[in-house]
């Protein structure tokens, strides 16, 4: 079985840079408080690296 993470959005995107929006999409979030269970990899991991205002992770499974 795979890793995971949960990832939740905690921050919104209103007045952000096009390229923080777009990592948060490339996560598969658009929304408030909206949660994720994304697999653990490098790149999941560097995305939510880079928008730590926006993002939190929530739980680690597996």
């Amino acid at each position: 079985m795979a890793k995971t993470i949960v990832v939740k959005q905690i921050g919104s995107p209103i007045r952000r840079p096009a390229k923080q929006r777009q990592t948060l999409i490339g996560l598969g979030l658009n929304k408030m408080h909206k949660t994720r269970e994304l697999e653990d990899t490098p790149s999941v991991r560097g995305m939510v690296a880079k928008i730590p205002h926006l993002v939190e992770i929530v739980e680690e499974r597996g």
